[in-house]
């Protein structure tokens, strides 16, 4: 009977664009999916948005959007990556979908109902001015073990120590630069330390072939106590206050949840917004609902994850299924990162970074990479390595040299002699060379089931070294100028497209648009797994054509070309477009001596200064710094001025110039807003040259 499979991937958080990370987890996944359905089972492959958080709201706000919007428009720009590298996910959704919000507030009733949600009041940092409490990462300053300056709330780039955002010394919000305050709020709670959770838990995580040896080895050490009892499961805070874009907890007011509790719910999301669109029925013909489906005792839950998210996926996942009354997860295949050249961390500004967008862009063969990634995977938690020499290698000698060499070798032959029916007799010699190809196959779908892609692939290059070796000792361009060797001739080339065609089935899942073309060529319904059971026969084939080309080293040297140097000054904003000389001297910058300031009724940003430009009489501005300065800090001070620019005029008055002063595009954004101040030999009216 076929199988029911519904599998995922993590979802990545809709606040940029695909990095080589996820394309590498979404091959992988592809493929694993794929192989499934050659294998005649039935998949439903889905993935969403994680679309909220603090960091996505703040991020809009930054936008001038809203966060649905913000959120729309990254999705927006999903489906170039997913159809450049031929992954075909069957539904992409949202977790800010309705189904994602019904199904959170259900999953969190149902662990009310057992009792494991628990109210406790907690003591954090909030930011008087923005008027939220502050996530760890937007909260900065001095490490409180080396002293180094600018460090994020959870963690110090400087020294790796780990610490609470409370022990910052001198801390600062990074969102408004105003020195937070701790507040006491009451928090909602997941007890994942209730005894029923780690009993649970213990048991699902141990199972046999349930999870790789790493990844429970890791669990081991989380259920571990040490002799204090510190240590072991701790209960998981799943709340937030308002303001927070997210879906608000049922029966608390101004409470949301955080997001990685509604986060992995968006794989039953997807799945039921994949249901309700009828999807499944129109490529399987099903008639029952996502209800159904996904209470059935014989469906098969799987997710692809990376390393760093195995706690979630490991223990609040399940327990949070299991205890809200739903199935578990069969299975969480772990992989590890992706590192280019022997392990070098990328970096975009050295040019170590593989943009995916970038390698479509050059015109490179998405099937290129998707067969070096799977080469490189099996179905340990290993980081792998992508290096340009390796995968050029790798492509030119295994998928063209060994592969597509094999039909190129004979498809003339069969056109220009034959009319290109293959031979019904292939000889003695032919058919046990593809009764050898045939009978791999069992080896290399287990490799494929079991995620051994790296294994099946090799299985598959050694079987196309023998096809090879067979052409080399039969020489069909030899064959072809003897008289009288039509029928060899015939056999031997049949044989080599009899041998192409099993070894693209082996392929296909790694390669699906050069097996679609291979499925052109020879003039056959798309391949399965179980047409390496059975022949061609005498079949016409059609008109070959070249189906990969080889890897110009050029292009890889483009690839990790180093980007030109950003006009941009850290932590600011780009440099502005290049202007003459003779634009510059049009702006008439003066010396500038502050002879009055004072706040403006009406306006909580203006101050109005008094300048003493050396004219002769003074000039009243209004500047926009009252957040930064006291009116009487400024007065006798020298500054800058735009003497020359026409008067405006303001409901408070006509402003006669401008003051310059330095900031980042956001203004409340440490380190803040400075007025310029020149030296103080500087005289009011010397124009700044």
């Amino acid at each position: 009977m076929p199988r029911q499979l519904f599998v995922t991937t993590a979802l990545p958080y809709a606040n940029g664009k695909f990095h080589i990370g996820h394309i590498m987890e979404y091959i992988q996944a592809d493929i694993w999916v794929r192989f499934q359905r050659l294998m005649g089972h039935q998949v439903h492959f889905v993935g969403a948005d994680d679309a909220h958080g603090a960091p996505i709201m703040i991020a809009a706000e930054k936008a001038g959007k809203t966060p649905q919007q913000f959120v729309a428009d990254i999705a927006a720009g999903r489906k170039e990556y997913l159809d450049g590298f031929r992954i075909a996910f069957d539904n992409w959704h949202s977790t800010d979908g309705i189904e994602n919000h019904e199904l959170a507030q259900s999953v969190y009733l149902g662990l009310r109902k057992n009792e494991l949600i628990e109210v406790r009041p907690i003591e954090q940092f909030y930011d008087p001015e923005k008027g939220m409490f502050l996530p760890d990462r937007f909260i900065k300053g001095e490490c409180p073990k080396c002293g180094a300056k600018d460090q994020y709330g959870d963690s110090c780039e400087s020294c790796g120590a780990v610490y609470s955002p409370t022990e910052l010394k001198n801390p600062y919000s990074a969102l408004s630069g105003a020195t937070p305050v701790l507040r006491t709020s009451d928090h909602y709670f997941f007890k994942l330390s209730d005894p029923r959770c780690v009993e649970f838990l213990q048991q699902w995580t141990q199972e046999p072939d349930k999870l790789q040896s790493e990844v429970i080895n890791k669990i081991r050490e989380w259920f571990t106590q040490d002799e204090d009892g510190k240590g072991g499961l701790g209960d998981w805070d799943i709340s937030r206050d308002a303001p927070y874009f997210g879906i608000e907890i049922p029966d608390a007011p101004g409470k949301y949840f955080y997001v990685w509790l509604d986060a992995p719910i968006g794989y039953l999301a997807s799945l039921k917004n994949y249901f309700d669109k009828g999807g499944p029925k129109a490529r399987y013909g099903e008639t029952r609902g996502y209800d159904a489906f996904i209470a059935d005792p014989a469906v098969e839950q799987y997710h692809f994850i990376g390393k760093d998210i195995t706690y979630f996926h490991t223990l609040f996942w399940p327990a949070m299924l299991h205890f809200s009354g739903r199935k578990v997860p069969n299975n969480v295949f772990v992989h590890g990162f992706m590192t280019v050249n022997n392990g070098e961390k990328m970096s975009k500004s050295r040019g170590t970074g593989l943009d995916p967008l970038k390698y479509l862009s050059l015109g490179m063969d998405p099937h290129w990479l998707r067969y070096y990634i799977a080469a490189k995977l099996n179905a340990r938690v290993e980081d792998i390595d992508f290096n340009p020499e390796d995968f050029a290698s790798r492509v030119n000698s295994d998928l063209v040299g060994k592969y597509v060499n094999i039909a190129s070798r004979a498809a003339g032959f069969l056109a220009k002699r034959f009319g290109g029916r293959l031979s019904g007799e292939l000889g003695v010699e032919g058919n046990v060379l593809l009764d050898g190809l045939q009978a791999h196959k069992d080896t290399i779908t287990t490799l494929y089931e079991t995620r051994e892609f790296g294994k099946a692939l090799r299985e598959v290059m050694a079987l196309a070294d023998r096809v090879n070796e067979y052409v080399d000792r039969n020489k069909p361009w030899e064959l072809a100028k003897q008289a009288g060797q039509d029928a060899v001739l015939h056999d031997v080339c049949s044989v080599c497209i009899e041998a192409f065609r099993l070894l693209t089935v082996y392929l296909k899942p790694v390669l699906p648009g050069v097996a679609a073309q291979v499925e052109a060529f020879l003039q056959v319904e798309p391949l399965t797994f179980a047409d390496a059971d059975r022949r061609l026969g005498a079949q016409v084939i059609g008109a070959y054509q070249h189906l990969l080309q080889r890897v110009d080293p050029k292009l890889l040297d483009a690839l990790f070309e180093a980007p030109a140097p950003e006009k941009v000054v850290p932590g600011g904003e780009d440099i502005a477009d290049e202007i003459k000389i003779d634009d510059f001297s049009k702006v008439d910058l003066r010396i500038a001596r502050i002879v009055k300031a004072e706040t403006v009724d009406g306006s909580d940003k203006l101050l109005r200064l008094t300048l003493d430009v050396g004219e002769g009489r003074t000039r009243n501005v209004f500047s926009g710094i009252r957040s930064a300065y006291k009116p009487e800090d400024l007065e006798g001070k020298l500054t800058v001025m735009v003497a020359n620019l026409a008067p405006r005029k303001m409901k408070f008055g006509i402003s006669e110039g401008m003051v310059l002063a330095a900031s980042h595009a956001d203004e409340k954004a440490a380190p803040g807003l400075f007025v310029l101040e020149p030296h103080g030999g500087a005289v009011p009216g010397m124009r700044v040259r």
